[in-house]
């Protein structure tokens, strides 16, 4: 029995905690986590050249969560993130940023800004940004390098174990505990389901994650917990060579780019731009490989990976958005045979499949060594592939050679955060004493949005 049960341990599990804590907090908190420790999370491919399916994925699951072993970035704008804002406002948001950033750096973040500055750089890119019909979105930066981010999650762990935070790591949170409308613990086990638990809270908090989204959903259907389904993101990750994208990663870092490319006018965006990173693939659940990017602060690559993602918004009656992005990454997954697929650009418009010969004769090498050389078109929505064909076009008037010949695509990259949970500005929900955090909430993406969230229910648990 605990006062405060929070079930993940990513950004926004974790800053609930550190909030209650530096408020001077008394409450017994157990903080449960699905993966390992920081000290203990490890990728096997770094040694193994492929993916082994480690269950859980030592990538998307453990302390910190999935996004601090992407490439580690805090988007310092609340115009980046989420839809947080819309919930509890602009300008409490960007204060709260603000205040967020400032733990990051007590714990060791990097000072250095990227794309702090409004140089001429910056401008002549909008300017084409714009005769592109396209936005540029002012996003200041701070990277903090997937090697550092562990360094300092590592510090942030201790730091919680030395306050008297209870962490639980190895097991997930399979049930919660409901009785007469209110939330009364949860039900946990490990991986393969055995030694299932009862751990019991005054207050229960959800932070599992773009991983637990789906899971989320379906405890939402199971027990009433008000949600609505939102948008949801599938798209590729594209490599171009660093000069490519060199003055974009001088001057901004990270481009943020939006348009509402014809025919359809759906929303498609730049997201995780990594300069010098490494495409990479994580694991969900059933053994969906998805592809992401890495950026370090000291090794780098001679390419800049970024992911395009177009948003679909779906009608009633239809309420399954994760389901069916799933659909679509299982399907690339399968002629992939498991593996991530990549394919040229040209060859895509030349409506011809990707060679294993063609990569190794191309400027690009890629850095996802065990990509699987195909046809990633025949597995993308039609729809979904013209809103990305026709972004990459638009982005080549602001990065000329981004739709190359050589440029890669590999799929399937696939957000899971579409099931929104109704609550208001206070975070309150229709289940008394359940709190729905981060980005399997659906209010938050990325790093610093979500760990906003977490400060905000800590601030409202401490009292």
């Amino acid at each position: 029995m605990y006062d405060v049960v929070i079930v993940g341990a990513g950004p926004s599990g974790i800053f609930t905690a550190l909030e209650m804590i530096k408020l001077g907090s008394k409450k017994t908190i157990c903080l449960i986590e699905k993966g390992h420790s920081v000290e203990t999370r490890v990728c096997p491919k770094n040694k193994t050249g492929k993916c082994i399916h480690c269950n859980p994925c030592n990538i998307t699951t453990g302390f910190s969560g999935a996004g601090a072993f992407s490439d580690g970035k805090l988007s310092l704008s609340y115009q980046v993130g989420g839809s947080l804002p819309d919930l509890i406002g602009a300008d409490k948001a960007q204060e709260l940023i603000d205040y967020t950033d400032k733990i990051y750096l007590e714990f060791g973040a990097d000072p250095f800004i990227e794309g702090a500055e409004d140089s001429l750089e910056k401008k002549a890119i909008r300017k084409r940004a714009i005769e592109a019909g396209l936005q540029l979105v002012d996003c200041p930066i701070r990277h903090l390098g997937t090697e550092k981010a562990h360094d300092l999650y590592l510090a942030i762990e201790k730091y919680l174990e030395n306050n008297g935070v209870k962490i639980i790591y190895n097991r997930e949170c399979h049930d919660v505990i409901l009785e007469n409308g209110v939330c009364k613990g949860v039900k946990i086990r490990k991986i393969n389901g055995e030694n299932e638990e009862t751990i019991l809270g005054n207050d229960i908090v959800i932070a599992a994650g773009r991983r637990g989204a789906d899971w989320l959903e379906q405890i939402c259907a199971k027990y009433n917990i008000a949600h609505r389904p939102g948008p949801v993101d599938v798209g590729v990750r594209v490599e171009v060579r660093n000069e490519v994208m060199e003055e974009l990663n001088k001057a901004l870092y990270e481009a943020k780019l939006v348009g509402w490319p014809a025919p359809f006018k759906d929303k498609v965006r730049t997201f995780c731009q990594n300069p010098g990173g490494f495409v990479a693939q994580e694991n969900y659940d059933d053994d969906l490989a998805v592809v992401n990017g890495h950026s370090f602060k000291e090794t780098k690559s001679n390419n800049t990976n970024v992911s395009i993602l177009a948003s679909h918004n779906f009608m009633e009656p239809f309420d399954q958005p994760i389901q069916y992005a799933q659909k679509v990454g299982q399907l690339t997954n399968m002629l992939g045979t498991g593996q991530i697929m990549v394919q040229r650009f040209g060859d895509i418009l030349d409506g011809k499949r990707t060679w294993p010969r063609e990569l190794q004769r191309s400027n690009i090498t890629p850095t996802l060594k065990d990509a699987v050389a195909g046809d990633i078109t025949a597995a993308i929505p039609y729809r979904t592939m013209t809103d990305i064909i026709n972004f990459i076009k638009a982005v080549d008037k602001v990065a000329p050679g981004f739709a190359s010949t050589e440029t890669l695509l590999y799929a399937p990259e696939v957000k899971f955060y579409s099931n929104r949970i109704r609550m208001d500005e206070n975070l309150t929900t229709n289940i008394e004493h359940l709190f729905c955090l981060g980005d399997s909430s659906g209010w938050t993406r990325g790093l610093m949005m979500a760990s906003v969230m977490g400060v905000i229910a800590g601030r409202r648990l401490a009292k």
